[in-house]
């Protein structure tokens, strides 16, 4: 789970080999991280029943990424939990986020 969760179920994926980031994976690594995704959205299916998801992983410092192991976000999203969804990650929370 996320130290600091926009959502309810907020979870990490994040491969046991040290890579910085996504792209510092093997294609195998890459293929077994999105595996490992599904896996972790059908737990959340059936605990959380959410509308929707937010997916997606941060690129280097300029991106926002803070902790250079490679993770991807797979963030439950419910109906109404954003006035306005329009835009993604960009506005999953954003009183939650500095920016």
């Amino acid at each position: 789970m996320d130290a600091y969760p926009v959502a309810k179920g907020h979870t990490l994926v994040v491969p046991k080999a040290h890579r910085t980031d996504i792209f510092d994976c093997t294609p195998e690594e890459v293929a077994d991280l999105w595996a490992l995704v599904r896996k972790v959205k059908e737990k959340l299916d059936e605990e959380l029943h959410p509308d929707g998801y937010n997916v997606g992983t941060n690129v280097g410092a300029a991106s926002g990424q803070t902790v250079f192991h490679c993770h991807v976000h797979v963030i439950p999203r419910q109906r109404g939990d954003a006035a306005d969804p329009r835009g993604g990650v960009r506005r999953v929370r954003k009183p939650d986020v500095d920016y």
